[in-house]
This record gives structure tokens, C-alpha cells and sequence, in this order.
């Protein structure tokens, strides 16, 4: 039986994790690596490959894409920053997709966030856009799709994604155009993520997993695997690891018919 291997991965740009002092944990991006190598997958999906520097600055080239790309040698990939913007906070940006088979059309699309004002160390700010990456690949003489995107965690900013569909309906329509075997991974930010595998359902798509919790600050299921009919999952597991503020998600497909 030919099975491909999915990981789906916020590597929280290679901040480990610390059960007293979480935000003040060492970047450890060997860690990540380590991580990465040890689930031998065919399609490596990332979210959070940097760490923002002040002002929003974009490092070119990215400094740990850099080194992945380095680390994973026989691996093509994809990265792509999100709009360049002032306002973007320290934490992690930057999307990546690295495959063992070539990766061909790619595309980047602009994820627009709403203007909810929100206070972050006494400054009043907004959020800033989000992004989505793709490419095709072939697998065993058939094409697939893969999509990695990672989107506005309206749930921190008193706010809901249920109210504020915009950056979710782009996503679905990216998946509704996509007629062949697909695959859409990433980290959602959604706590009540029942809202979203219903919007996904409707074109078609189901998650891998929606019950084991993915983020270590709360037990929400951020990370999900999305895929099409013309795609089975025949195994998946939350992977506990310390590497990052969330687990790691693996899952194995064969492709239908």
C-alpha cells in the first residue's frame, strides 16, 4: 500500500517550551529540527518559522528557514513572509511548506485581518494580515495540493471568527477551487474549533483529528490536516513534544481510487 506522511507543525519559530516560564524559554532550533527529522514525513508543514524582530522587519533570507533548508537536504520548499507590517508583534511569522517530491505552482494569497483594536503592553494597536501558502507536488503519479496557512486568533483579542468569517471564507474558497486530492494544514487559532471543521465540511473537507487538544497553554485543537474525498487518512496521532508552545500532528494518507 503506498501511504504519504503529513507533518503539521507550529514550531513557534524554535522556542521550546517551559512548563514555569514558557515565554521566557530559549530558542532552541536544533530541537526543531530534531523534531522534524524524527517523523521521516513526505510533506513538512510549518507555521511560525521566524521570530519578528522589532518594527516588524522581515530578515531576508530567513535566518531558521535558512538553516531548515540546510538541516532537511532532499526536501524542495516553499516560504513566504505575511505583508510586512510595523504593528507585528514579537512572536512567530513566516509560513513554509517542505516536500520530498518537487514543489511546482506556488502560490501566496493575503489574508486580511479586521480593524479590532486591542491593547498590547499599554499600546493600543490592530491586528495584522494574515497569509496563505500552496504548491502542487506528485506522489506516486498523482498530483496533490497542499495549502498551510495560520490564522488571526480572534479568540485572544475578545472576539470571535464566527463573527469575523473573512480570512476563513478566503480559505474556503482557496479549497473550493481545488479539484483535485487536496490538502489544507495549519494552525487555525480557533478554541471552539467545531465552527470551523463544519465551514471546511461544506467544501468537502474533513480534519484528521478534532479531539486531542494541540496547544500546550490551553487544551484547545489549533492544528488541524485537512484533506478532500479523493484522499484517505489511514493513520494520525498528536504528537507531546516539548519543542514548541503545541504538539505536533502526523498523519498518513493513501490516495482513493
Amino acid at each position: 500500500m503506498n501511504t504519504f506522511r503529513v507533518l503539521q507543525f507550529n514550531m513557534q519559530f524554535g522556542q521550546i517550551w517551559d512548563d514555569k516560564y514558557p515565554d521566557f524559554a530559549p530558542v532552541r532550533l536544533e530541537r526543531t529540527v530534531e523534531e522534524i527529522r524524527r517523523h521521516c514525513a513526505d510533506l513538512i508543514v510549518l507555521q511560525e518559522v521566524e521570530q519578528t524582530p522589532p518594527e516588524g522587519i522581515q530578515l531576508q533570507p530567513p535566518p531558521n528557514y535558512t538553516r531548515l533548508c540546510a538541516e532537511l537536504p532532499g526536501y524542495d520548499s516553499w516560504f513566504a513572509y505575511p505583508k510586512a507590517d510595523p504593528r507585528e508583534l514579537p512572536y512567530g511569522v513566516g509560513l513554509a511548506i517542505f516536500s520530498r517530491t518537487p514543489l511546482r505552482a506556488k502560490t501566496r494569497l493575503d489574508l486580511p485581518s479586521p480593524g479590532i483594536e486591542f491593547e498590547f503592553f499599554g499600546k493600543k494597536t490592530t491586528p495584522t494580515d494574515r497569509v496563505m501558502i500552496g504548491a502542487d507536488t506528485t506522489i506516486f503519479g498523482h498530483d496533490l495540493r497542499v495549502f498551510n496557512t495560520h490564522l488571526l486568533a480572534f479568540f485572544m483579542l475578545g472576539a470571535s471568527a464566527t463573527a469575523h468569517p473573512f480570512q476563513r471564507n478566503l480559505v474556503a474558497e482557496q479549497l473550493a477551487a481545488s479539484k483535485g486530492p487536496t490538502i489544507l494544514a495549519g494552525d487555525f487559532n480557533v478554541n471552539r474549533h467545531e465552527g470551523l471543521v463544519a465551514h471546511f465540511a461544506a467544501q468537502g473537507y474533513q480534519t484528521v483529528q478534532q479531539t486531542e487538544p494541540t496547544w500546550r497553554r490551553q487544551p484547545f485543537v489549533l492544528d488541524h490536516v485537512f484533506h478532500n474525498a479523493a484522499l484517505r487518512c489511514v493513520a494520525q496521532r498528536v504528537i507531546v513534544t516539548s519543542a514548541s508552545d503545541h504538539h505536533a500532528l502526523v498523519a498518513d494518507f493513501e490516495f482513493v481510487g
